[in-house]
């Protein structure tokens, strides 16, 4: 095992290069940067990733296969491999769950990789990146999980304060050398942009701003009321609102639809639906999660309401943003439903007034 840093001096040509982020969407987007800036750097290379099945999408869309030449709707990777841990775990004896890993598994090592390069950081995704069998993986020094350097033949210390930064000094490790970061480009299938274009078409008004209320825990969730008052103040500005949910989310959207007084729009459908209509989105408003990531992503504004997550480290990257935090608010990651109490002082005024100065700064 050795300790790297990003060196100067190039590597030799590296033919099969594995990228390990299984989840969750807005992760599995912060690895994107690191990823292109690979690809660029070894343009001839095969470059893999491996993703949960559930997280596919923002790499390549639902027809197209998961191995062969790049195109529009699976632009960066050559191969896709997929896996589905949550299931395995629900069903660990069961016979047909050890055929599923078997098959996963064998799939993944036919590819021969020569470098894997573990973005996640936890023991699931470094023990992965041994099973495929590549002979050099690289790793953080300080992982997530610290169990999972154990299964690193290279520690890297990582530089930066977004872990977009961080993910790009690892790739920045393999590669030997700087590395800038090119545009990045998520999958377009042409049949769900037409279907987006002929939705928002007939519901009057293109411009739209998308608003997603749901957070990855309790204590990430400003309150459903202050959301509504954020759409029905936009409403009556003449800006459309769609309001995107997604699984188990419908209750809430349901009470900001309420709050609303009827003014938002509810949306829900597919990743590769979302990656469409955020395209077209004017303005992107909600907390630290994968949508507004995948906004940030695609260059739409973003107003960004944090709580306990450090918006320097998770912060929209990139992009033209306004992140609204209370000194309140204590850094943490730990999963907890209680609401931050340093989220509640933020008022839906202020989110307002940063989504108009946002809105008129575009519009200039």
């Amino acid at each position: 095992m050795s300790l790297s840093s990003p060196a100067q001096t190039s590597p030799k040509n590296v033919e099969r290069l594995l990228i390990v982020r299984l989840g969750a969407m807005g992760d599995v987007i912060h690895g994107l940067p690191a990823a292109a800036a690979l690809r660029a750097a070894f343009p001839e290379a095969m470059l893999g990733w491996l993703i949960e099945e559930r997280w596919a999408e923002l790499l390549c869309t639902l027809p197209t296969p998961r191995f062969g030449p790049r195109s529009a709707q699976r632009p960066l990777v050559d191969r896709i491999h997929t896996v589905n841990t949550r299931q395995w775990r629900s069903t660990p004896f069961a016979a047909a769950t050890w055929e599923r890993v078997a098959a996963s598994l064998s799939d993944l090592r036919a590819a021969r990789y020569e470098i894997a390069l573990d973005l996640q950081g936890a023991v699931r995704s470094s023990l992965l990146a041994r099973w495929s069998g590549a002979p050099v993986i690289y790793g953080a020094v300080q992982p997530r999980e610290n169990l999972a350097s154990m299964f690193y033949t290279r520690q890297v210390i990582t530089r930066g304060a977004h872990i977009v930064e961080q993910n790009l000094s690892l790739a920045q490790a393999v590669a030997q050398r700087t590395l800038k970061i090119p545009k990045v480009e998520l999958p377009r299938d042409d049949a769900a942009e037409q279907e987006c274009d002929r939705r928002l078409k007939a519901q009057g008004p293109l411009e739209f701003a998308l608003l997603n209320p749901g957070a990855g825990w309790g204590a990430k969730r400003w309150p459903a009321e202050r959301y509504g008052e954020v759409v029905r103040q936009l409403a009556e500005s003449g800006l459309k609102v769609l309001l995107n949910f997604g699984p188990g989310e419908e209750d809430l959207a349901r009470a900001v639809e309420t709050a609303s007084g009827g003014a938002a729009e509810m949306f829900t459908g597919s990743l590769t639906q979302l990656i469409a209509l955020t395209r077209r989105a004017r303005l992107f408003i909600g907390g630290d999660t994968g949508p507004m990531h995948l906004a940030a992503a695609l260059g739409v504004p973003v107003v960004g309401i944090f709580g306990p997550t450090d918006p320097a480290r998770n912060g929209p990257f990139g992009i033209s943003s306004i992140v609204l935090r209370s000194p309140a608010s204590t850094t943490t990651y730990r999963h907890v439903f209680r609401q931050d109490d340093g989220l509640l002082e933020i008022g839906s005024g202020r989110v307002v007034a940063a989504a108009r100065q946002l809105l008129g700064e575009r519009h200039g």
